[in-house]
């Protein structure tokens, strides 16, 4: 592709991401923060896409953009009203929290400009290179020094025990 569209088209989905996420925290209605934190997910898989990680685009679609907004719709249903509205906190929060987003950026800032990227130079990694999906899935599901069968056992008991609590609330009522 044209590096003008790519520019074009990596400029769109930061400024989206950016108006999303700052809509996800701020919107009064606890439905529509879950709707734009679902729109933020997908908008993180065009950047996957963007460098050519496609395996990595599609597990954060069908991982965090489809199963865990929708945990997080299942217990917005299941535990609160249908006009539910958030309060407004006082202006002391709104201050620290942008007080510590803007410490976020200085240090991200300040890691970005003084870090030595060790890619910079190495033509090996510029191009259209993907890793094979035999060594992605024996990193998933091996039971060596590095790789994540068990961690992936025990997100799974994690979600089991989170759909329990989520049935107990609702049979309560």
């Amino acid at each position: 592709m044209d590096p003008i569209i790519n520019l074009i088209l990596f400029v769109c989905l930061g400024i989206a991401s950016i108006v999303l996420s700052v809509l996800a925290v701020s919107a009064k209605r606890l439905m529509r923060a879950a709707t734009y934190l679902l729109l933020v997910l997908i908008c993180t898989a065009g950047f996957y896409l963007f460098l050519n990680y496609h395996f990595l685009a599609a597990v954060q679609v069908s991982v965090y953009a489809g199963g865990v907004v929708i945990l997080f719709l299942f217990a917005i249903f299941l535990t609160s009203n249908e006009n539910d509205v958030l309060r407004r906190h006082q202006a002391g929060r709104y201050l620290w929290g942008a007080l510590a987003a803007l410490g976020g950026i200085a240090v991200t800032t300040f890691a970005l400009v003084k870090h030595q990227f060790i890619y910079g130079d190495n033509q090996s990694m510029v191009g259209d290179q993907e890793i094979d999906m035999k060594v992605i899935g024996e990193a998933l599901m091996g039971t060596e020094k590095y790789q994540y069968l068990l961690p992936f056992e025990v997100l799974s008991i994690l979600l089991l025990a989170a759909i329990i609590g989520g049935i107990l609330i609702a049979r309560k009522r």
